[in-house]
This record gives C-alpha cells, sequence and structure tokens, in this order.
C-alpha cells in the first residue's frame, strides 16, 4: 500500500484526508475571502484551512472587540447616536485593533492568490491523494454529500454542517462559539420574551456586545459548509476519473476529460 503522508514523491497534492477531515486546494475568489476576514478577523483563513492563524485572530477579535467596546459604538452608529458612539470607545483598545485588522484582510487575500496558483501546479502534476483513512477516533473518506443538507444544518445551529461533511475542527469552533454567543448576548431569553408578546423586555434584556457577533458566526457556517460541501463532491468525481482512467483506460474505454 502506498503512503502518502509525508511522501516526498510528489511535489504537490491537491488534498489530504485524515481523522480532522479533508483538506484540500481549490480556485477560490481573492475577494471574497479578504472579505469574510473583513467582517470577522480569522473567517478567512479558516475558508483556507489555515486553522491555527484562523483561530488566533478570531479570539484576538472577540478579546480587542469587547475590551474597545467596538460593537456598542457600531450601535449607536446604526441608531444616529454618534456622541455615544465615541463615548463608548475605549481608544486605547481601538488602537491596539486596526493594525490586526487590516493585517487580516491582506493575508487572507494573499495567501488565497498563493493558493490558487499552488493547486494550478497540482492540478497538472495530477499526484494522487489518500481517500481514506480509518483510526481509533475517527473514519474519513470521499463520497458526496448534498450541498443543501449542509445549509439546513448550519442553519439550525452553526458547527453542524461542518460535522455532516466531517469538517470536524471547524466544526467545533462554530458550535462552541456559537453557544458562548448566544448565552452570553441572551438572545434566547429575547426569543422567549418576544414570543410572550413582551416586546420591551425582549429589547432590554440583549446584550449588544455579544448579539453583533451572532449573525457573523451564522452567515460563515453556512457559507463555509456549502462551499466546502460543492468542492469536496469535485474532488470525489475527479479522483473517480483519475481511478478509472489508471485502471481501466487500457482497455479503451473512453472517460471523458475533466470538467
Amino acid at each position: 500500500m502506498e503512503n502518502f503522508t509525508g511522501s516526498n514523491q510528489h511535489r504537490r497534492y491537491k488534498a489530504h484526508l485524515s481523522m480532522f477531515g479533508t483538506t484540500q486546494f481549490h480556485l477560490r475568489n481573492p475577494y471574497i475571502i479578504a472579505w469574510w476576514s473583513a467582517a470577522f478577523p480569522g473567517f478567512g483563513h479558516l475558508l483556507l484551512s489555515k486553522y491555527f492563524r484562523g483561530l488566533l485572530l478570531f479570539v484576538w477579535e472577540v478579546f480587542i472587540n469587547m475590551q474597545s467596546h467596538l460593537n456598542i459604538a457600531m450601535v449607536y452608529s446604526f441608531c444616529g447616536e454618534i456622541d455615544k458612539a465615541r463615548e463608548a470607545l475605549d481608544y486605547r483598545w481601538t488602537l491596539l485593533y486596526i493594525p490586526v485588522y487590516i493585517f487580516a484582510i491582506w493575508d487572507s487575500y494573499r495567501t488565497t492568490v498563493d493558493s490558487n496558483r499552488v493547486y494550478l501546479l497540482a492540478e497538472r502534476e495530477n499526484a494522487p491523494f489518500n481517500t481514506f483513512t480509518i483510526g481509533a477516533m475517527e473514519i474519513n473518506y470521499l463520497d458526496k454529500r448534498n450541498p443543501r443538507m449542509a445549509v439546513v444544518w448550519s442553519f439550525l445551529m452553526p458547527g453542524t454542517g461542518q460535522l455532516y461533511i466531517h469538517r470536524l475542527i471547524t466544526g467545533f469552533f462554530a458550535l462552541i462559539w456559537t453557544v458562548v454567543f448566544v448565552y452570553y448576548s441572551k438572545c434566547l431569553l429575547a426569543v422567549h420574551f418576544l414570543f410572550l408578546g413582551e416586546i420591551e423586555q425582549a429589547t432590554n434584556i440583549l446584550n449588544p456586545s455579544w448579539l453583533m457577533f451572532v449573525p457573523s458566526v451564522y452567515g460563515f457556517a453556512v457559507y463555509d459548509s456549502y462551499i466546502n460541501t460543492v468542492e469536496n463532491n469535485k474532488l470525489f468525481i475527479d479522483e473517480q476519473r483519475n481511478f478509472l482512467m489508471t485502471n481501466y483506460q487500457k482497455y479503451r474505454v473512453s472517460f471523458p476529460d475533466r470538467v
């Protein structure tokens, strides 16, 4: 059995399967990745499977944002209360926030451009990669899954869409932080009072500092699960085509070119 892990037989591989998920190169729009970094530092890097860097930037964003009261200032500015927004900001933390925020956008854009180049070279080399892994804790293998189902589960609870396609690191990350944001924002309590018709109580109980994080996590979870389901399906089809061509092309069976 050929060992692909840590092998230097080929220069570039398109994908790698491990117990934590499927990591692969594929073409991405650098502007979209940069936009996700602008929406929430760390998201762009997580989309690129740069997990350590992405998690570091994400935690930094939450910590600095809370210390600088940036979300509170944003809420006041949305309401047109500019003076209150200025008073809410702690400029010692806000000025610290700006350089890393810009770096996250720039670095995710740069990394996407480089990753696209690596993908094109890896596609030309077309080196074989592992498609099945089994261990004491997890089993992972290439197969086709429904992108719409991934979106539905991500809408119901961020992180479950990633678990559906076996992106365990991103899945647990989204699950844990969704619980943290929902709990401290008290948005479920607000929904409860809203169902009871107590609009004022529902509004007063909300913590806007934590609530502002919730839409970002939901949006990221939906987008990430959908895109990666589609790309995993493409990878599955491509691997099947290569297998059939390698093992059956000699029998003069005609297979279509890659699409």
